[in-house]
């Protein structure tokens, strides 16, 4: 487990209200419309995507609110249509390995860290996506932070 602030960013981004099991469809609708709205607007992508997740439940019946974002080298005030995600403490780690473990053994582990070192959740959670083949794929690289309260 990592401690850090993550950096200022800026995004362009969608929202869904969601269950876990429809964030796959919900990101292949998405991310095309996102790379589109990159295009056109001739900005530069900074970052790879990141999933935000707002209460995430421990089931896949309970509905949350989700984002899928894809950072971008601009500012608030250049393009209509982004949005600012400021810097936030978070607990992290480092998931090297199949989605179907993200959770046993991703955000498992990562949870009972944060507990046994006494740190309070905001309820923000983020997947950051550094390396993904595919959702089959036997190895992906995604970071899992949880929003720490100050």
């Amino acid at each position: 487990m990592q401690i850090s602030t993550t950096p200022e960013m800026w995004v362009v981004q969608r929202e869904r209200r969601l269950r876990i099991p429809e964030i796959a469809n919900a990101a292949a609708e998405l991310a095309p419309e996102i790379g589109q709205q990159i295009k056109d607007a001739g900005l530069e992508v900074a970052g790879p995507w990141i999933f935000i997740a707002q209460n995430l439940p421990k089931d896949g019946e309970t509905e949350f609110d989700w984002r899928i974002c894809r950072p971008v080298a601009a500012s608030g005030s250049a393009v209509a249509g982004l949005h600012h995600l400021p810097p936030v403490p978070v607990a992290s780690a480092l998931h090297e390995g199949p989605l179907a473990a993200l959770f046993s053994d991703g955000y498992a582990p990562l949870l009972a860290k944060i507990a046994a070192a006494g740190r309070a959740l905001t309820g923000e959670s983020r997947e950051i996506y550094h390396d993904w083949t595919g959702p089959g794929a036997e190895r992906q690289k995604i970071e899992i932070q949880f929003g720490l309260t100050q």
